[in-house]
């Protein structure tokens, strides 16, 4: 599939080959739900914890005889059935991860790329290099690249501080590096803007 190269004021610079084996393969939706689900659950910190009523301060000894008041028999003042007793069956800490196997995961990958090239949702530029942290300039070169007001996932060769803390404060516009990228960034935004040397770090990433 062949896409424009575009230059930062948004002007065709020629024309880029993306390689079928990243970016025209047929879509597997079952691969990419699972990379998903994993991807999600792994953000979850799952340190959720309530006391039982082994944990919660009190009791200790028997509230009050056991026959003669006609309430009724109560052991301890940690039941669950009192005020500020135990809780039962509470969440307890646990990690939420879901394994997904590698080949898995890189098909998810390549599927995910593949569905944004074929919806013409890959802008490819030339790669940007700013000499200093500017948002302004940053966000001329979206305006240029009509990307303004999209949600947008930038994907960068390398690790580019001044580019990176330029997009950071751009409202819908999130900033990785080519090896970092996953499924669940790809299908999250609408467009992907691809440096155009970003493109080789992608194949060599999730490739044959």
């Amino acid at each position: 599939m062949k896409v424009d190269v575009l230059s930062v004021d948004g002007n065709k610079t020629g024309e880029l080959e993306l390689p079928a084996e990243v970016f025209g393969v047929e879509g597997h939706d079952h691969a990419m739900y699972l990379d998903v689900r994993s991807y999600l659950a792994a953000q979850r910190q799952g340190t959720h914890k309530t006391k039982e009523r082994g944990e919660v301060s009190g009791g200790g000894r028997k509230p009050w005889k056991q026959k003669g008041r006609g309430t009724a028999r109560a052991g301890t003042t940690r039941s669950p059935l009192w005020v500020g007793g135990g809780r039962v069956h509470g969440p307890k800490p646990h990690k939420y991860s879901v394994g997904v196997p590698k080949k898995v995961k890189r098909l998810a990958r390549k599927s995910a790329w593949s569905l944004r090239a074929q919806e013409n949702n890959v802008v490819v530029v030339e790669d940007i290099a700013l000499d200093a942290v500017k948002t302004k300039s940053m966000a001329g070169i979206m305006k240029a690249l009509n990307l303004s007001g999209e949600k947008v996932l930038q994907v960068l060769p390398t690790d580019q501080k001044n580019v990176y803390l330029s997009s950071r404060n751009i409202q819908g516009l999130e900033t990785k590096t080519a090896s970092t990228v996953s499924t669940y960034d790809i299908l999250n935004h609408k467009k992907i803007l691809v440096h155009k040397s970003a493109v080789d770090a992608i194949v060599k990433t999730f490739g044959k």
